[in-house]
């Protein structure tokens, strides 16, 4: 694993398992019916524990951007400029990611994204890309 890939334990192996299968997982909570992002054991709206994984549309609108010219840690100093953005899930959370296959001029808020994955050491990281038609 490299110093920006995440651990995989017991509970987020769900997560990495449904990303190596091309899924993009987030967790709904059954007592207050919202959804959120980044996977954790309760609710952060409600603070039940009566959460479920589900697997996301993969579609997203983008919400904001950043195009960085440095940085220095791996495996990020190697992709230079990259989109680091953040996202709206179509089911609702906001998600921290990077948007590819996308000209920087090309890219506007709002504008419809549908998730990819990308290979991180022996993990399936999701990304965004323009949806296509």
């Amino acid at each position: 694993m490299t110093a920006a890939t995440p651990d995989v334990d017991a509970f987020t192996r769900a997560y990495w398992d449904a990303a190596a299968e091309g899924r993009l997982l987030l967790r709904r909570c059954a007592a207050c019916g919202r959804a959120h992002h980044y996977p954790r054991e309760f609710c952060p709206f409600c603070w039940s524990d009566d959460v479920e994984w589900e697997t996301a549309t993969g579609r997203a609108t983008l919400y904001t951007w950043s195009v960085v010219h440095r940085n220095d840690l791996p495996p990020f100093g190697g992709r230079v400029p990259y989109v680091a953005a953040v996202v709206d899930l179509a089911e609702g959370p906001r998600m921290m990611t990077e948007v590819v296959d996308c000209a920087e001029g090309e890219l506007r808020v709002g504008m419809d994204l549908e998730v990819t994955f990308r290979a991180e050491g022996e993990l399936q990281v999701p990304v965004f890309r323009p949806r296509r038609s």
